[in-house]
């Protein structure tokens, strides 16, 4: 199948929100032209929520669209859906991962569709996933100096990517500490302390227009600044996740459970958002709650049939609930 590709399609949804750029990069240096399937929007939630069962995520369904899109599209020869498998007991991901080219193939099987899989092991340990991308190349008749400067110049790519948007949001929550010091020796008392809430929320939700879009406006628009759990560095959120729990399965749930602990002495209160009915965050989010005291949080469920006034009289309530803290009115529990 190698020779006949040369234009390969990734769907803009699941794993691609924190593998994309190493993704693209890593065909791009084998040679290959990549496309990308469009933005989120109603057209294509509605063609994944048709090909999908009733029982998978919102997020799934979301993926399964993304597909449909590239298929129609004709303008790639394959499209690439990976498999990220729990080799790594602390460091897995949820079975959807898993089972995803299985699931892709067996639906899209009639149209006679080519995809390009692999399997990565353990995608926390580096050794483990230089090799599972190497011999992917090798199926795509790629020398061994190829592939293997391929993988490094994706590796590359991924963590000034991840570095970038570190740094960005350090820088956002730099100027947002010095502009609480400002508000908070104003003798006056007009100037207004910035609310500062983190989104808690898997990247593909976090960061798709369609899904979470309208939530983080609705908070921006009360005059909040959100920030991104997902947003800090991966690497130390990991480890910090384990003053949290030594037992949690899911390597996302770990930074962004990390995220928290790093943030916390930071922000004012906390969005979990997580899309129905996903497994993994119905305990994630359940134990955060129970476990995390002094911020205020609220838990948001998406599902498809979800509209927005609801969620955003919630947040409404949720922000003014914040901002009547700040002047003192309520104590932290």
């Amino acid at each position: 199948m190698a020779d006949e590709v040369r234009v390969i399609g990734i769907p803009r949804g699941l794993l691609f929100y924190k593998y994309g750029v190493m993704w693209q990069t890593f065909f791009e240096e084998l040679g290959f032209k990549v496309v990308l399937s469009p933005k989120t929007d109603r057209a294509v939630f509605e063609a994944g929520e048709a090909a999908s069962v009733d029982e998978v995520c919102l997020a799934s369904k979301v993926y399964m669209g993304h597909v449909v899109a590239l298929l129609e599209g004709g303008e790639c020869d394959a499209i690439f859906v990976p498999s990220y498998n729990s080799g790594d007991v602390r460091a897995g991901f949820c079975t959807k991962y898993q089972s995803l080219p299985d699931l892709v193939e067996a639906t899209f099987h009639e149209r006679a569709a080519k995809f390009i899989t692999m399997r990565v092991q353990k995608a926390n340990d580096h050794k483990s996933a230089r090799l599972d991308f190497i011999e992917l190349a090798h199926r795509l008749n790629a020398s061994p100096k190829q592939a293997l400067r391929a993988y490094k110049q994706a590796m590359r790519a991924q963590e000034a990517a991840n570095s970038s948007r570190v740094s960005s949001q350090q820088e956002t929550l730099r100027l947002l500490t010095k502009y609480r010091k400002v508000a908070a020796s104003d003798p006056t008392g007009t100037e207004q302390a910035p609310l500062v809430i983190l989104l808690v929320a898997h990247p593909y939700i976090a960061h798709d227009p369609y899904i979470a879009g309208d939530i983080v406006a609705a908070i921006e628009g009360m005059g909040a600044t959100v920030i991104f759990a997902d947003e800090t560095d991966h690497a130390t959120a990991f480890k910090r996740s384990f003053d949290f729990s030594d037992t949690l399965p899911w390597m996302i749930n770990r930074e962004l459970v990390g995220a928290i602990l790093q943030t916390y002495d930071k922000i004012d209160g906390i969005v979990l958002l997580s899309a129905f009915p996903c497994g993994p965050d119905s305990m994630f989010d359940d134990a955060v709650m129970r476990n995390m005291h002094g911020v205020p949080i609220l838990n948001l469920m998406i599902d498809a049939q979800s509209g927005s006034a609801g969620m955003e009289t919630r947040i409404e309530s949720f922000i003014d609930i914040l901002r009547f803290q700040g002047k003192g009115r309520y104590l932290n529990a």
